[in-house]
């Protein structure tokens, strides 16, 4: 499989194309003097506790509020020592943004502060080590936790990655031991910081794609930027080191390498409402404030066909494989109702269900189909991390 990670800039913006055997999966533009905050790891302070919806909301810097979940944080790690545990307006305590802000949505911060590598994550005060579901293997698993089981202990815990199958104890008890140095760091001195100050940032978004979600696969990464690719090869002797062969930097001064992938058209694509399929229908996708909706529908695909519900099943396929795709290229996430034409046979809908469940099992964001409805609604839900597509084309 030739899978390639492309990085072109365009108007001081960064824009990052990851291909797969020369389909594109996943576009994302960034400015390229982005603040982000997600990842970021600030010393908040609490502004307010709202009892009723069990929530706080800290400040972390002058006006931005984070929202901040009182049931799903049970271990701040507070600045200023404390008689109580009972989180107080006034406290100032660490937090990392978990979820950036999504139109009217403040961002989401957490105290269970997590530290990403390429094969490993260090959770804190969640303790367990807990494997990504999508290594099989029992023999692996097992290997996997035998390695983490010595680095176990009552404040933090570990997630194995699936990058981590096959990776040698070597490579991993190296990034564990940097990953518990990290945490240490900013947990022993990062607390003796004032409030809002910006005690761990998170690398650049691009640094981020390649540590997260496709280092392994990826058999390439190429971009024309020398900037970025500096930034790029000082990580990977950093932390991935194994991965600076795949480095490449591009360099043509008769065709730029946006024109070579043609960029722009596949920027303009991934932000149309209309997305046709070869077999003649198309998909609508239209956002709301609540959810997104993807409409499918049979436009030319049913011109003198007879057989209508063999024809409704095979175009309902043909467009769950292009509406998983489309989900993971624009980044639609939250709640996803996708309206297929209706199939009257259970066992066709069964069909079209698996399809769809196999489909998302790889998309590196969590993703699940939760169930069609009376109406022939499928209702799908994807993990909110980053903005949408059209969002950051704004």
């Amino acid at each position: 499989m030739n899978n390639k990670l492309v990085l072109t800039t365009k108007e001081n913006r960064i824009i990052s194309s990851l291909i797969e055997d020369n389909e594109f999966v996943q576009l994302r533009v960034d400015s390229m003097d982005s603040d982000s905050l997600l990842g970021n790891i600030y010393v908040g302070k609490v502004k307010n506790i709202v009892k009723n919806i069990n929530a706080a909301f800290i400040e972390i810097a002058d006006g931005v509020m984070c929202y901040y979940s009182l049931e799903e944080n049970k271990y701040p790690i507070y600045v200023k020592d404390k008689k109580s545990d009972r989180l107080v307006m006034g406290d100032e305590i660490l937090v990392q943004i978990e979820k950036e802000n999504i139109k009217t949505k403040a961002p989401v911060a957490t105290c269970h502060l997590n530290f990403t590598g390429k094969y490993v994550v260090l959770t804190h005060g969640k303790t367990k080590v807990g494997v990504s579901s999508k290594i099989t293997s029992d023999k692996e698993k097992k290997r996997l936790r035998e390695i983490l089981s010595s680095y176990k202990n009552s404040e933090y815990g570990f997630i194995i990655r699936t990058n981590a199958e096959g990776a040698s104890e070597e490579i991993l008890r190296g990034e564990i031991e940097t990953l518990i140095k990290r945490y240490e760091e900013i947990t022993v001195f990062g607390v003796h910081r004032s409030a809002f100050s910006l005690v761990y940032k998170t690398p650049s978004a691009y640094l981020c794609d390649i540590r997260d979600g496709y280092a392994n696969a990826l058999t390439e990464i190429v971009t024309d930027d020398q900037l970025i690719f500096t930034q790029i090869k000082e990580y990977l002797e950093t932390y991935q080191e194994e991965d600076l062969d795949k480095l490449r930097l591009y360099q043509d001064d008769q065709i730029k390498l946006s024109a070579v992938y043609n960029i722009d058209k596949r920027l303009d694509e991934a932000t149309r409402e209309h997305v046709w399929l070869k077999s003649g229908a198309y998909l609508v996708i239209q956002h709301t404030e609540a959810f997104n909706v993807i409409d499918v529908n049979t436009g030319k695909a049913i011109a003198g066909k007879k057989k209508a519900q063999e024809t409704f099943l095979k175009i309902n396929l043909e467009a769950a494989r292009e509406a998983a795709r489309q989900i993971r290229l624009r980044n639609l996430s939250g709640i996803i109702i996708i309206d297929f034409i209706d199939l009257l046979d259970k066992k066709d809908q069964e069909i079209l269900m698996r399809e769809l469940t196999d489909l998302f099992r790889k998309d590196p964001v969590k993703t699940t189909v939760v169930d069609i409805t009376a109406l022939n609604l499928v209702e799908i839900t994807r993990k909110k991390v980053r903005k949408p597509l059209h969002e950051q084309m704004k």
